[in-house]
């Protein structure tokens, strides 16, 4: 994988929001939606959330809790793109899906599940969110990559 592309490790959602996300075989993505079947769907600019597993390995080497696909409330998990580096407006290619970052990190709720147990979380330094502008699919195995030069 090159650093404009990535695969995805897993797809995740939550039926409700202020929890964690739990692993699905496949995930449909909408414009002005998000994922169908996930709590933060909708029109607003969070609909998709990103996370590179390895944002989570360097947090896991430090604990001691187990950390799963998901933990962070992510709906992707994805390895080898170097999201550090893409500015709000880049657009990604998720599976059959295209997306457009809107918000890098966010402010973490002091009482988030992961932030209980493991005492830090990586989504507020290191989370992607997004807005879904074409309809596709994504699954785990699929690739992430830079839509277009940024």
């Amino acid at each position: 994988m090159s650093s404009q592309s990535g695969v995805i490790k897993a797809v995740c959602i939550s039926e409700k929001k202020g929890q964690q996300k739990h692993e699905v075989n496949s995930v449909h993505l909408r414009p002005e939606h998000g994922i169908d079947g996930d709590a933060h769907a909708g029109n607003w600019h969070r609909q998709v959330s990103l996370l590179v597993k390895e944002s989570v390995d360097r947090l896991q080497e430090k604990i001691s809790v187990r950390l799963f696909p998901g933990a962070f409330a992510e709906n992707i998990l994805c390895e080898g793109l170097d999201l550090n580096k893409l500015p709000v407006g880049t657009k990604l290619r998720i599976g059959t899906a295209l997306c457009e970052i809107t918000q890098i990190g966010k402010e973490c709720h002091e009482d988030c599940a992961i932030r209980r147990q493991a005492g830090d979380c990586v989504m507020p330094r290191e989370g992607i969110f997004m807005i879904v502008l074409e309809e596709g699919d994504a699954k785990a195995g699929d690739t992430v990559e830079i839509a277009e030069p940024y």
